[in-house]
């Protein structure tokens, strides 16, 4: 699947502890990566835009656990995207 490098700003990488059994099982890992809302400009996580399916947006959302919600988000392009967000992150309010 092509896509294009793009950043998120105001987030940061991190780790989240995975504990289902069918997750650790399927990623082989019970640490996965997960970016949280810093709220600072500083921050940014790199990555890159796909284009994908609404069918193929589906197959994702589930997969994820509870410590992950997907959320619209403006990359560093403008771009608006979908982005698995940490869960724990209060949404952005609406301006």
């Amino acid at each position: 699947m092509a896509g294009r490098k793009d950043s998120l700003p105001g987030y940061r990488l991190s780790a989240v502890a995975i504990d289902d059994p069918a997750v650790v099982a399927t990623g082989g890992k019970t640490q996965h990566p997960i970016v949280s809302r810093s709220g600072s400009p500083d921050d940014m996580v790199a990555g890159a835009v796909l284009a994908v399916t609404p069918d193929e947006l589906h197959d994702p959302d589930r997969y994820e656990v509870a410590a992950y919600r997907r959320q619209s988000v403006t990359l560093a392009s403008g771009t608006l995207a979908w982005a698995y967000v940490d869960a724990r992150d209060a949404p952005p309010s609406a301006s």
